[in-house]
């Protein structure tokens, strides 16, 4: 959680200490990508259990001399602890997912152009880079506040720390470093968008079934 603040405050020392440091991929999994992502689902649980989350439904009333109008309303759905523990843990496996998709995916573009990049390298830029995105999942713990929030600054800082950080950390040719890192910043967001897309969707309310499915998983469990 530090090292994701000091990115956003002081991000090229930051990376030259994250570069002078040469950890390894397990190291940065368990070390700050897991606690940091623990870190975040908690605030967010926390939120989910005893704030919890507007959802949106459709209805439709007959209007007096008006016809037949199409209207909103917002009801406020508190999650159980079983309800959460299983969102949460998705939401934990899915952001592992991206990360680890997301570096394979940089590391792929680098080599479009002509690049020998490692895994780690792309692994360790990614992880970082993306670092301030989870952190303000956090933010998600309010229910006032849309998904989509801190989804949209999250993603901006990190765009942000990423220009500073991916041609440090992948040491692409100097020609090549700023059409590494549009490209790899486009594919980040994409992969990020649509996670949470499907995640604010289904805290929303937009996607019964899953949230069906959330609710059948939760009441399997055997505490």
């Amino acid at each position: 959680m530090i090292k994701a603040l000091l990115l956003i405050v002081n991000p090229i020392a930051t990376w030259d200490g994250i570069i002078r440091a040469q950890r390894g991929v397990v190291f940065i999994l368990v070390v700050y990508l897991l606690p940091l992502l623990l870190l975040t689902s908690a605030c967010e649980a926390y939120g989910l259990i005893h704030w919890g989350k507007l959802q949106h439904e459709s209805l439709f009333e007959n209007m007096v001399h008006m016809g037949t109008g199409q209207h909103q309303i917002a009801s406020l759905k508190k999650f159980s602890p079983d309800e959460t523990l299983v969102i949460e843990s998705a939401q934990l496996l899915l952001s592992l997912a991206v990360v680890f998709a997301g570096a394979k995916l940089v590391k792929a573009v680098g080599e479009t152009f002509r690049g020998r990049h490692t895994f780690k390298q792309a692994f360790t830029a990614v992880v970082y880079g993306l670092g301030p995105l989870f952190l303000l999942r956090a933010f998600n713990a309010f229910s006032g506040i849309s998904p989509w929030v801190p989804w949209g600054v999250g993603i901006v800082l990190s765009i942000a720390v990423l220009y500073q950080g991916l041609p440090r950390v992948m040491e692409p040719d100097p020609s090549h470093a700023f059409g590494l890192y549009f490209m790899s910043a486009v594919l980040l967001v994409l992969v990020t968008g649509l996670t949470r897309f499907v995640t604010a969707g289904c805290l929303g309310g937009d996607f019964p079934k899953l949230l069906a499915i959330v609710s059948d998983i939760a009441a399997r469990l055997p505490f």
